[in-house]
């Protein structure tokens, strides 16, 4: 286990886990929310022969620190900032899935020379987002208790399953499985519980202002997604790839919300020549 404790700032003293492989211009990969480092280990292997590819556990989940924070995107923009700082690196690419999508873009909106190029896969983009249904009721005071109570591997599987088109049972019980204990500790429950609600100012009350500073980013920007993705409407990315100045996206047919697992061979060919055209750090 790789560990970084932050130094100076608000964060100062915050313990970030990482993993990280490879030589190279530097990858950082962000996960989900419930995600963890190690779910993106097939991307690490396929991007480390050219490139420093680093998977980092955001504040909150896996076997990084749970403070008792405000759990909204520039958290999350912030603990990476000083990530890249404590490791020494300047400019990156940053590919984030799914909230990890939605904290790369936040950082990148507040540190755009800091960010070479974005790859957003199933990637909740704020300003471009409705709450869902079960967002909604998850972040509602007396029920969203109830449910940070609750920690049963068998429901997290069946909750988790359903966001794929065709669930790899192996595959959804690593995503479970690993590290269990760590990342569904009651801390951890909280962490995920208030990440859902202090995200909400910024998916809601402050859509336009990121609508607005969206368009104005100079960055080169990858969209993947699955048409069949029932956490992330492929209504919403059409939506926010046309946001950005210099956005493209990829499609992919039978692919729910993780395309990186359940098409992992051809997003990581997409991936690999889209940060390959990225100047290596000055």
């Amino acid at each position: 286990m790789t560990e970084l404790r932050l130094s100076g700032g608000a964060l100062d003293g915050l313990t970030l886990h990482y993993v990280s492989a490879g030589r190279g211009p530097a990858v950082v990969l962000l996960h989900g929310l419930g995600g963890f480092a190690e779910s993106w280990r097939r991307t690490v292997e396929a991007l480390a022969p050219r490139h420093t590819v680093i998977a980092l556990d955001l504040p909150g989940f896996g076997h990084s620190a749970k403070p008792q924070a405000h759990y909204g995107l520039g958290f999350f923009a912030d603990a990476l900032g000083g990530f890249l700082d404590g490791l020494g690196l300047g400019s990156v690419s940053l590919v984030g899935h799914s909230l990890g999508g939605a904290a790369a873009v936040a950082f990148t909106l507040t540190r755009p020379t800091r960010v070479e190029r974005l790859a957003l896969i199933g990637a909740l983009v704020p300003g471009f987002y409705r709450l869902s249904l079960p967002y909604r009721l998850a972040v509602l005071p007396v029920l969203g208790d109830i449910l940070a109570l609750v920690r049963s591997a068998r429901l997290y599987k069946g909750a988790l399953a359903r966001c794929f088109y065709a669930p790899d049972r192996a595959e959804v019980d690593f995503l479970v499985d690993h590290g269990y204990a760590e990342r569904t500790c009651w801390a951890a429950r909280v962490a995920f519980l208030k990440t859902l609600r202090d995200a909400r100012a910024d998916l809601v009350l402050r859509a336009p202002d990121y609508r607005r500073a969206i368009a104005t980013l100079d960055v080169p920007v990858l969209f993947v997604h699955g048409r069949q993705d029932n956490v992330i409407p492929a209504g919403s990315c059409r939506q926010a790839t046309a946001g950005f100045r210099r956005a493209e996206i990829r499609w992919l047919d039978d692919c729910g919300h993780f395309p990186q697992l359940e098409h992992s061979t051809v997003v990581n060919e997409w991936l690999g020549a889209f940060v390959a055209e990225r100047p290596a750090p000055r």
